[in-house]
């Protein structure tokens, strides 16, 4: 199966978009100063501060993938990939439930759904078109970028792949770990002249690759099986393998 790349986002702590993730993976360097959390510009100053770490995260980097892709959002099917969603507002909420059932906040239940971050976007973009929230523990992001490359093939549209995970809190941080802020989306579309082409295949386990510079500055966070496929993107050809499930690994290669 084939894929177009238009578009790509990029947000992870300290390396704010893909121009500075791409000039980090060439030489190495850091923007002298970085936002410490992600500004969706669709969100009003009140929103932006009131939306949980994951919605912030996803928003920003599916805005700047669908603006590098020259897409209207509005028009794009979405899928979105988070390994674990809201952990610490799920964590918040099993205290509450614990020590203090009647004192549960509607609206932090209502960004603990899975869906949170693509209800945002939709209503935000005013999408009307299907939006699918998914995660597959370490095979998240490979089953998030099959749904999307099987959607695009076949409607023969294009799609939005956006996959993101945040940090850990409390009791749920000891079984379910992931710290940090790391976020990356992109648009893909049929294939077409001058647009770089991905191709995917499911095949066995793969062996463990070592690691590159941004899988190793975001081992910690739950979306780091992401970024050896980020990495390709940056490199502009070459292959990847990825996790997919416990027996199973989707190898890309990419093409220009």
């Amino acid at each position: 199966m084939q894929v177009g790349i238009e578009g790509v986002g990029f947000w992870g702590d300290g390396i704010p978009d893909w121009d500075a993730a791409r000039r980090f993976l060439a030489d190495g360097t850091l923007p002298a100063e970085a936002p410490r959390r992600p500004a969706p510009r669709m969100l009003a100053p009140n929103e932006r501060r009131r939306a949980p770490d994951t919605v912030a995260l996803a928003l920003v980097v599916a805005e700047a993938a669908c603006t590098a892709a020259g897409r209207d959002p509005a028009a794009l099917p979405s899928v979105f990939a988070s390994t674990h969603g809201e952990l610490a507002i799920t964590d918040h909420l099993c205290e509450a439930l614990a020590h203090d059932p009647l004192g549960v906040s509607p609206t932090r239940f209502h960004n603990s759904v899975h869906n949170a971050a693509a209800g945002y976007w939709t209503i935000g973009t005013r999408c009307l078109r299907a939006a699918t929230a998914l995660s597959a523990y370490t095979a998240t992001f490979a089953q998030g970028l099959l749904e999307a490359a099987v959607q695009v093939a076949a409607a023969g549209e294009p799609v939005l792949l956006v996959a993101y995970d945040a940090p850990a809190r409390g009791a749920l941080g000891q079984v379910a770990r992931s710290e940090g802020l790391l976020a990356a989306a992109f648009v893909l579309a049929p294939p077409a002249p001058g647009v770089p082409t991905l191709s995917l295949a499911l095949s066995g386990p793969a062996p463990a690759a070592a690691p590159g510079a941004l899988a190793a500055r975001y081992a910690a966070n739950a979306m780091a099986p992401m970024l050896p496929f980020v990495e390709l993107l940056a490199g502009g050809h070459g292959r990847a393998a990825l996790p997919a499930g416990p027996a199973s690994s989707l190898h890309v290669e990419l093409s220009a």
